[in-house]
């Protein structure tokens, strides 16, 4: 149910911002939602879908035990006045304490990293999709291209078949 107008009353789920490079580079082991901290002119830019995962980022502050997420674009707000907030700035994302102690565990291992996967809005609410992943060899994303196109000849197929009657 990914009605845009339908999240933005308070029901459903709409998607403001996909990191489809992030599924390209990385293998995603584990999917976690996260809420996200904005300032009011934030709020209003994402609701009207001008955000970019494009180069993002998360981690972990070994200090505070808080979660960063660093790298998304929300442009100034249009209508703003001189108090509009910074296109670039890191912005907290709101977890609960044994998930932030997960995600720093799997951000320790070599090889993993946590990615920004989609930003979307739930019940009118801002969430983030953060991605547990591990890089991709270049072996691996050829080897993803190949089953893509692939199960993507079977669908062709069967719907020939299917169009033909048989």
């Amino acid at each position: 149910m990914a009605g845009n107008s339908n999240a933005r009353d308070g029901g459903g789920v709409a998607f403001v911002a996909r990191n489809r490079k992030a599924l390209h580079d990385y293998e995603v082991l584990q999917r976690i939602e996260a809420g996200v901290a904005l300032c009011g002119t934030e709020v209003k830019v994402v609701r009207s879908g001008h955000a970019s995962l494009s180069g993002a980022y998360a981690s972990v502050d070994k200090n505070t035990g808080e979660v960063w997420l660093s790298g998304v674009n929300i442009p100034p707000y249009g209508f703003g006045n001189i108090f509009n907030h910074d296109s670039l700035r890191a912005r907290k994302l709101l977890l609960h304490r044994k998930e932030i102690i997960k995600l720093r565990a799997h951000e320790e291992r070599k090889g993993c990293t946590l990615v920004p996967l989609s930003l979307y809005l739930r019940h009118g609410i801002v969430k983030c999709e953060l991605g547990i992943c591990r890089g991709k060899t270049d072996v691996d994303k050829r080897e993803s291209i190949k089953r893509r196109e692939l199960d993507r000849d079977a669908r062709r197929v069967f719907a020939a078949e299917r169009s033909r009657g048989r």
